[in-house]
Order: structure tokens, then sequence, then C-alpha cells
């Protein structure tokens, strides 16, 4: 049985677009991506009844009125509709305890929906001296360590304790959401990963794993493996 995965798009000049490595990833380990159209207020139900699990991609910043600020000088572009459609559908999608994996601005949108918070930009709002998070390398290349936490969901997936990743961001989760747990940090303090203690998989990655899979990295490979096969079982069994 194939899974039906939802695949979370962006708007820019009135034109969906979805990076092709999100779709190859899918469907390497059988997966069928369906690209999905951020309606506003309309068919959240009838998409979350239909898709087997929700991949939420990369892409621009979020709005920080989500959760209780105003835009400070460092925010970059966001998309209204990306984010209102993304907040509902994420909301269903764990009422209905259906697979979910976050990938970088997936992991902060899913955050927000859930009543967590995040940085609008790390380098001017988080104290210390911070790793380069938006690399200047390609994008198959692993720039920096995280640190995975003992027991997680992650832990059981990649089976490394630590490993390096890529980076793309200059937002990040600050506060994490009931029911929700840290599972990957970097070695300046920033969150990389977070999963739900109360779903069967809902994991957020702060990298491109996605992009990592052309070079065989194991651990994106592994993430993506159980992943779509939660997706076809309904759960992740390690």
């Amino acid at each position: 049985m194939r899974a039906i995965i939802g695949v979370s798009s962006n708007i820019k000049e009135d034109l969906l677009s979805v990076p092709m490595s999100n779709v190859h990833a899918i469907t390497q380990f059988g997966g069928i991506p369906i690209v999905l159209p951020n309606l506003v207020g309309d068919g959240i139900e009838e998409i979350a009844a239909t898709i087997d699990g929700l991949l939420l991609t990369g892409g621009g910043d979020i709005d920080p009125t989500l959760f209780g600020e105003e835009p400070l000088p460092g925010l970059g572009n966001i998309v209204p509709e990306r984010d209102l459609f993304e907040v509902a559908l994420i909301q269903k999608m764990l009422e209905l305890n259906k697979p979910i994996l976050g990938i970088c601005r997936g992991v902060q949108i899913m955050s927000i929906a859930m009543g967590g918070d995040m940085y609008q930009d790390i380098y001017s709002q988080k104290d210390g001296l911070l790793l380069q998070h938006d690399q200047q390398a390609p994008n198959w290349h692993g720039s920096h360590f995280i640190e995975v936490t003992e027991g997680s969901l992650l832990r059981k997936i990649v089976g490394v304790d630590k490993f390096k990743v890529n980076s793309y961001h200059h937002q990040a989760l600050r506060n994490m959401p009931v029911g929700f747990i840290v599972s990957g940090i970097a070695s300046d303090g920033v969150i990389e990963s977070f999963e739900s203690t109360e779903h069967s998989f809902v994991m957020g990655v702060q990298w491109h794993p996605e992009s990592l899979i052309s070079k065989r990295d194991a651990s994106s490979l592994a993430i993506f493996e159980a992943f779509i096969n939660a997706c076809k079982t309904k759960g992740y069994t390690a």
C-alpha cells in the first residue's frame, strides 16, 4: 500500500511552488506526493481526511502576530495565506493523529499551530555567539553538528547521538508547545528538532534532509523512510 503525502507549497506571484527534492524524497520510499493549495477557510477537513501524512516544506518567514508579536526589522518575507492554511491543517492532522514531518519553516509553523513561539531573527534576539545558520555552501553539505536527545524518537530513527546537518534559516524555535520536547540542539543552543510526546509520529527538523538525500546521508534517509512508513502503518515502531 502506498501512502498519500500532502506536501505544503509556497506562493509567489500567484504561483504555487515546491522544490522537487521534497517530491523525490517521498517517492523514493513509496509515497505519493500531492501538492497542497493553501486554501484559507475551506477544504481543511476533506484534505486531512484524504492524505495519510503531511510534509511541511521549507520557505519564507512566519507572521509574528500569530504568536502575539509584531514584526521586528529582521523579519523577512511572509505569505499570510500559507500561514493560515498550514496552521489549520496541522491542527486537524494532530486531531486525527496522522503523521507530520516539518522541515525548516515547517518545524516553526508546527510549533506556532500548537501554541509555541519562535525567534523572528536569532541574530538580533538570541544571546551569545551563534553559529552560521545560513550556510554559504551547497545544500547537500552538512555544515554543523547537532546533539540528539537520548530516548527521543529522532534518536531511535537515526541511531546516533550526534550528526551533521545543513542550515538555511534565521528564525528558530524558542519555547516548546505543550506536549512537545526538544529532540536535537546545536552547540550554540539553537533548537534543531522537536517532536510530540502525544502523537504516533509528529516531528520537526530545522535543517533540510531532503537536500542531503542526494549524497546518501544516512540520517536523512532514515528520517524520510521512518516518516513514510509511519504514514503507511499509521504510526511508528522503532
